[in-house]
């Protein structure tokens, strides 16, 4: 009897041995977990490990495994299952081999929350604050630098990590409220693993997990909770072109064209333009697409259906996870055509209310308009890329430049009246990202040496005019930097954000005195915003600008607001026949900004370099 005892014991180590073995083989399960209800019901799970190949995979449960896919490379399996009408629960997978080292996996589908599918995104009633979390304020110091990340703490360094995080955002979202922002865009805060420059997130070693020094999942899914508290909206930054070489699956890739290849790297010319030029040789088109955007973030390559499934349930993932309101997609026009097409339209069906907004840097608003959604010039080749919003760069274009300039044919405010006179490019104007800066670009109040007149005409301009308008964390108080010396400098720590700064800019009784000019008439601005429904919704009418002062009007049913924006030196004198259509038997208003009863009959006087914004009495 003592001898079979030992044996059965033997029996059960051994067993246990191999099957804590076969258990470690699988290092990383991803989505690590789903929801039931999907529309995208359909889910393709990674199984990662040392040969994993090896195992024949079985579901326990009478649920459809539509596909299994093995790669050349052994350490992959990929598993399709189909989960319509599948009850939230925990599914069971298992893996056997012919030695006999079999075990059981568990996968959870979750329960949706309630009215996930029809969450709004942002729109035209927002104000989107840019804000990079690395520079805006460090709420845990405990997390600055993380082992078994490579880059640590360094403020010093421009290119450093400075040491903001999530827990810093947190920490500061009344003053966001009280300033009149109603969303927030972070750049990315999933991990990048770089040895240096890795506190811009974009070269992202893991899709799934947020990079440490920023804080935890559940850190940004309290981010989310908090803002809607708030009725505030999160939006996230979302990388579809690349990774970093420090991804884990660039290190092991599951098939050699997981990513673009030439063999290896070979840099992106950048000339967007070649996805669509009718005449573009094959050769520039390859390298605009294929090219990598630097040496440090391999290419991915969404025209392999694994890629960009893995692209689709990554997204999908942490939209419904952390409760998102949109995207911001980062190098939107660097991808495959099709391939991100195909992405935009399944998060769009999965979430029909939500909005992302695509990065496309060109000047031109035929080739911007192109990458909007149902755009008749996209239509030209057979091409829709089901994307809402883009960014308006030709209006930012303009903006770094005619508050400087006199009034001409092409110069000064004709430049605003000729950037909108292009609208008709676009199938929804509305939909468009307008700003005056990001991070990427010059730092407005540098451009302008932190000139208030000039920062309220273009903020009054970005505030009224037709779109979504964003705002660059801390132009708000006048922040500046140079964009000739380096990245860094125009993603400056905004002042208070670290314990022992000189100047706490987020309390009122610590800023200077231009520090609370520029805030003042931010907070004033934005916090009227919130409740002109005229300006979130209404029909736009120009005039053309004279003597540099350009006029326009926002209309909504029995509503209007004037905006004047005298950009010229001198104090100007408007003959308001010129606006009777608009003005019809309207003969007074209240502006906005002096909170006076002006006028509205004859003449109107206005400063010089100075923006009103008038509400039409009835």
């Amino acid at each position: 009897m003592r001898g079979n005892i030992k044996n059965i014991l033997f029996s059960v180590l051994v067993f246990t041995i191999f099957g804590l073995n076969a258990q470690a083989q699988i290092e990383r399960v991803e989505p690590p977990f789903w929801w039931a209800g999907m529309e995208k019901s359909e889910i393709q799970i990674l199984f990662y490990g040392k040969n994993i190949a090896d195992y024949q995979v079985s579901l326990q449960e009478e649920i459809p495994v539509t596909s299994i896919t093995k790669t050349e490379n052994p350490n992959y399996i990929f598993v399709n299952v189909e989960t319509k009408g599948v009850a939230p629960g925990t599914l069971h997978f298992d893996f056997q081999q012919k030695n006999g080292k079999n075990f059981t996996r568990e996968y959870q589908l979750k329960e949706r929350r309630k009215n996930s599918a029809t969450r709004e995104g942002y729109n035209s009633s927002d104000v989107i604050y840019l804000l990079m979390p690395d520079r805006f304020a460090n709420g845990n110091p405990d997390n600055d630098s993380v082992d078994g990340l490579t880059d640590k703490l360094n403020r010093k360094e421009k290119g450093g990590r400075h040491g903001g995080d999530i827990q810093g955002i947190i920490d500061h979202l009344d003053y966001l409220e009280n300033l009149g922002v109603t969303a927030v865009w972070s750049t990315p805060l999933l991990e990048d693993n770089d040895p240096r420059y890795s506190y811009h997130t974009y070269a992202q070693s893991d899709v799934y997990k947020i990079d440490p020094r920023f804080g935890s999942n559940e850190d940004y899914k309290e981010l989310a909770s908090e803002l809607h508290k708030r009725d505030m909206k999160l939006v996230m930054d979302y990388v579809t072109n690349h990774w970093g070489r420090e991804h884990w699956m660039i290190k092991d890739l599951p098939i050699y064209d997981w990513i673009n290849q030439f063999p290896g790297y070979a840099q992106s010319n950048y000339r967007m333009e070649t996805q669509f030029d009718p005449h573009r040789s094959h050769r520039d088109h390859k390298y605009c697409v294929e090219g990598w955007f630097v040496r440090t973030m391999p290419d991915l390559n969404q025209e392999n259906p694994l890629v960009l499934n893995y692209l689709i349930q990554n997204a999908i993932w942490w939209i419904e996870y952390a409760n998102l309101d949109g995207f911001r997609v980062d190098t939107y026009s660097y991808n495959d055509k099709e391939g991100i097409a195909k992405w935009t339209k399944t998060i769009m069906e999965e979430y029909p209310n939500f909005n992302i907004v695509g990065e496309v840097w060109l000047h031109d608003q035929a080739q911007i308009a192109y990458w909007q959604k149902d755009s008749k010039i996209g239509a030209i080749q057979n091409y829709n890329t089901y994307l809402p919003s883009v960014m308006d760069f030709t209006l930012h274009n303009a903006v770094e430049e005619m508050f400087a300039e006199n009034g001409g044919w092409g110069s000064g405010m004709n430049k605003a009246y000729d950037n909108f006179v292009n609208d008709f490019l676009y199938p929804n104007p509305d939909n468009l990202l307008v700003f005056m800066e990001n991070h990427d670009t010059r730092r407005f109040n540098e451009i302008y040496d932190q000139n208030i007149e000039d920062y309220k005409l273009a903020l009054t301009l970005i505030a009224t005019t037709r779109g979504i308008p964003q705002l660059y964390y801390g132009s708000e108080i006048g922040m500046r930097g140079n964009k000739d010396k380096g990245d860094g400098d125009i993603r400056r720590d905004f002042p208070g954000g670290w314990a022992k700064d000189e100047v706490n800019a987020f309390d009122p009784s610590e800023r200077t005195a231009q520090q609370q000019e520029f805030y003042n008439f931010t907070s004033k601005i934005l916090n009227w915003r919130k409740s002109s429904e005229v300006v979130h919704k209404g029909t736009l009418t120009q005039f053309i600008p004279e003597n540099n002062v350009y006029v326009y009007f926002r209309s909504l049913n029995d509503k209007k607001v004037m905006v004047v924006l005298n950009n010229s030196e001198e104090n100007q004198t408007l003959n308001l026949e010129r606006f009777a259509e608009e003005l019809q038997q309207n003969t007074s208003g209240k502006e906005i900004l002096s909170e006076k009863q002006v006028n509205l009959t004859g003449e109107l006087h206005i400063d010089a370099k100075t923006p009103m914004i008038i509400e039409l009495n009835k």
